[in-house]
């Protein structure tokens, strides 16, 4: 056994007070990851984790990248055949969570997934590097594929392909966008007593705040 009990540290950088929170999760989010932004020392603050449940029954969780966020909800793009395409079209109820380390802090969504326009993933898809582009159409996402080679020549194939034309995107990729209907935000505290601030959708569209005990 690994024993991992003495791996601890005392969280001090900040603290969450109800008189000073936004009535819209979103502007809070956005202050939260412009400050963590600034700060400088995280690699992709768009990194999150998207957590589905799949046609097993599991949940599973993979880290995808946060391409925009507006108050509709976060979109990301991905293959609409993978394993977590899948999963969202059978059950459209997701998490996304955000964990800032240098920040101390976390964010959790819990919302509904749902696929964007398709010109707003032509407009995304058209923005992306060429080698992206064609990954997109070279790759089977979440399939067996019998050796890497088998992705590199078919990529080959493709740049030979569609060398000097343009990369059209293939149906089967594109966004989503989560729709928010609760958004938690976790800020480290001494002695673990943190900061667990929940924003709540109500049928009015309203957002109603509560504190959860950490």
């Amino acid at each position: 056994m690994t024993d991992l009990s003495n791996y601890r540290r005392s969280y001090e950088k900040s603290h969450l007070e109800e008189g000073n929170l936004p009535e819209d999760p979103i502007n809070l989010f956005k202050t939260w990851f412009l400050e963590t932004e600034d700060f400088g020392t995280t690699a992709e603050v768009n990194a999150m984790t998207v957590s589905s449940i799949g046609l097993d029954g599991f949940p599973k969780s993979r880290v995808v990248l946060l391409k925009q966020y507006t108050y509709e909800g976060f979109v990301f793009y991905t293959n609409y055949n993978s394993e977590k395409g899948r999963a969202i079209a059978a059950n459209p109820n997701v998490c996304l969570s955000f964990f800032w380390y240098e920040m101390e802090r976390q964010v959790i969504i819990k919302g509904r997934a749902e696929r964007v326009s398709a010109n707003m993933s032509d407009g995304y898809f058209e923005s992306r590097p060429e080698g992206s582009r064609l990954g997109a159409m070279v790759s089977p996402q979440s399939e067996v594929i019998p050796s890497r080679e088998y992705l590199e020549n078919n990529l080959k194939e493709l740049e030979e392909q569609f060398e000097g034309k343009e990369i059209p995107r293939p149906e089967h990729w594109g966004g989503y966008i989560v729709k928010p209907v609760e958004v938690e935000f976790w800020q480290g505290r001494p002695n673990r007593l943190h900061d667990r601030i929940r924003y709540k959708l109500l049928q009015d569209f309203s957002w109603k705040i509560e504190r959860l005990a950490p």
